[in-house]
């Protein structure tokens, strides 16, 4: 992603933005201290992305102050993760949130226009992934990246996936979502010339472990270019999908 940073000098280079106004986004204040936030109003310049609120373990209303405090400051978009519904609907009010219950997510603000390089497939095993995936998909859509879906194309039925093997193939990044073996990343692994993201899921019987299982078998994939996040992080591979494809060259 393109650093906001980056953005602004260009803009000075183009004659779209003057000196003193391109001094004085960089020098806002890094951070705005809300009392039981300190929130970080600089990561975008630092990192072409704004921060993101976790929402487990916030109340509500302090979600809502730091949401508060970050349009205030000009973040067009919020993106909040593991967000309950009963938090969802007292953030929301007045805020217009835009919540997604299966991902456990709330967006504060439009999708942007993707921006991209390319496209961000995301693939589940199974229908019982699709809530994990979904968080990867709308956090990559959030960060301006085009998204595929491919859902219930587990190597159960391996027909399935070899039927959109067009989509894996022309793909820029692929997560590849899976819980009980966890062996769809392997097979995507296999297929694609791109990046793959692994992410494991809790979804599995006893022996399962809750994820470990699929954890291990990602972390002892065979095929090379996949890498792995932890258990149900998909808003960690949706984030890192959007950095790749967001990546130029640096001269």
């Amino acid at each position: 992603m393109r650093s906001e940073a980056k953005r602004i000098l260009e803009a000075v280079r183009d004659g779209t933005v003057t000196v003193d106004e391109a001094l004085l986004k960089l020098k806002t204040a890094p951070y705005e201290d809300i009392g039981y936030a300190k929130v970080d109003l600089h990561r975008k310049v630092r990192q072409g992305a704004p921060e993101v609120i976790y929402g487990a373990g916030k109340t509500p209303e302090q979600i809502a102050g730091i949401c508060d405090a970050m349009a205030k400051n000009g973040q067009e978009r919020v993106l909040i993760t593991r967000l309950s519904p009963e938090a969802a609907e007292i953030v929301g009010r007045g805020r217009g949130l835009d919540y997604h219950p299966d991902a456990r997510l709330g967006i504060l603000g439009d999708f942007p226009e993707p921006d991209g390089i390319g496209t961000v497939v995301v693939a589940t095993g199974g229908t019982s992934d699709i809530p994990v995936a979904e968080e990867a998909a709308l956090t990559a859509q959030v960060h301006g990246n085009a998204v595929t879906r491919l859902y219930d194309v587990g190597v159960a039925g391996l027909h399935r996936l070899l039927d959109r093997k067009e989509d894996i193939m022309s793909a820029s990044v692929i997560i590849a979502i899976a819980g009980m073996e966890g062996a769809l990343a392997s097979v995507i692994g296999g297929l694609a010339d791109c990046p793959v993201i692994a992410v494991p899921t809790s979804v599995g019987y006893g022996a399962a472990f809750q994820g470990l299982s699929a954890l291990l078998s990602m972390l002892n994939s065979c095929a090379s270019g996949v890498s792995v996040v932890n258990i149900d992080n998909g808003f960690g591979a949706g984030y890192l999908a959007g950095m790749i494809n967001h990546m130029e060259a640096k001269k």
